[in-house]
């Protein structure tokens, strides 16, 4: 049985736990000193988009096999 490719992208956005969950960052992360002092992301939004979150389950299977699990 042939080994298959780790999809690059998938890879550097998903990371997989010891437990096998699949974890992604939040959306609405913007960085660098341009997006730092806008008006619309407060400390709430950068609090709230922090951290990392479990991958839909619809999309769990696709993404185990975009990096070749």
């Amino acid at each position: 049985m042939p080994k298959n490719k780790t999809n690059g992208a998938a890879s550097k956005r998903v990371k997989m736990t010891k437990s096998g969950k699949l974890r992604r960052l939040h959306a609405h992360r913007k960085a660098g000193a341009a997006f730092a002092s806008t008006p619309l992301r407060g400390r709430k939004h950068r609090r709230m988009h922090s951290g990392t979150t479990d991958v839909a389950p619809a999309d769990v299977k696709r993404i185990r096999r975009m990096l070749g699990r």
